[in-house]
């Protein structure tokens, strides 16, 4: 049996106690969903006049919308994040320290400041300038910000991940830096990058819900209009919640799809099976 770098294999004993944990943890969310079912029913939760306002196909279609204006919003704030994290994750690696600071001091800043507080601030910064609320905008240029310096981190993570070798054996053929991290580096990162790029553009269309805080024409606000006006607080949010898990599965499922298809998966490394040749040092 080979036996993983990383962890021991798990023998009969170990995994029949694992299962046992598993069928114990199903046990208890089954009642704990069944419970939750019943206090419902008893708050009355699932009368129909609390269900019928999220069937009504007026307010259907204004839920569909609020979910489109979402889509582009995470749509353009990864799009934006991306080319953020990339400059500012390649900056950080920069040899000059003219431009490596900054670049240091901007993601930094952006990391540690709240995304809310961010947003809020963005928002009220756009309507002093402007006069116009930019409710779009804001939450957008907040969530490249926010998700741009995560970004950024994981890209310097990625690049600094790819074997030295590679850098090496590049500058000795005579390529300038810029060619190296640009065909070199980055081409090879990207697997390693791929699945933390996957779960920000997941955390950025979650975060999208914040935009009803400055009244975005998000999901959640055209939400917070229905209850508001019926009074059916848990049926609309559960129909929201079940919109972003479906639209945020999807997603998950197609940026796998994509892993799969155009980058492969990576096998773990095996005692013995390293893929070298054993008969190469005889050569």
């Amino acid at each position: 049996m080979s036996t993983s770098v990383l962890f021991d294999v798990p023998g009969p004993r170990t995994r029949a106690r694992h299962r046992i944990y598993t069928a114990i943890a199903a046990v208890v969310l089954l009642a704990l969903t069944a419970f939750l079912v019943w206090k419902f029913a008893e708050a009355g939760q699932f009368e129909g006049d609390l269900w019928e306002p999220l069937v009504t196909p007026r307010y259907v279609q204004a839920l569909l919308e609020g979910l489109l204006v979402t889509l582009q919003m995470a749509f353009t704030a990864v799009l934006g994040a991306l080319v953020f994290g990339v400059l500012f994750g390649v900056g950080k690696l920069s040899d000059h320290a003219w431009v490596r600071w900054p670049c240091w001091a901007v993601v930094e800043f952006f990391r540690a400041v709240p995304l809310l507080i961010m947003l809020i601030f963005i928002f009220y910064l756009w309507f002093i300038r402007s006069g116009d609320p930019g409710e779009y905008w804001s939450v957008v240029i907040a969530l490249t910000l926010y998700n741009g310096a995560v970004l950024a981190e994981v890209f310097r993570a990625g690049i600094l991940a790819v074997p030295h070798g590679q850098a090496e054996a590049a500058y000795a053929i005579g390529m300038r830096k810029t060619q190296v991290m640009a065909l070199v580096l980055l081409p090879q990162a990207v697997k390693i990058m791929l699945p933390a790029i996957i779960s920000q553009c997941v955390v950025a269309l979650k975060d999208t819900s914040l935009g009803y805080v400055v009244t975005a024409s998000v999901l959640t606000t055209v939400g917070e209009a229905i209850y508001l006006q019926f009074q059916n607080q848990i049926p609309t949010v559960f129909v929201v919640a079940l919109m972003y898990i479906s639209v945020n599965l999807v997603l998950t499922a197609i940026a796998t799809w994509a892993q799969k298809r155009y980058v492969g998966e990576q096998k773990p490394l095996e005692v013995g099976n390293t893929g070298a040749d054993p008969n190469a040092a005889l050569l």
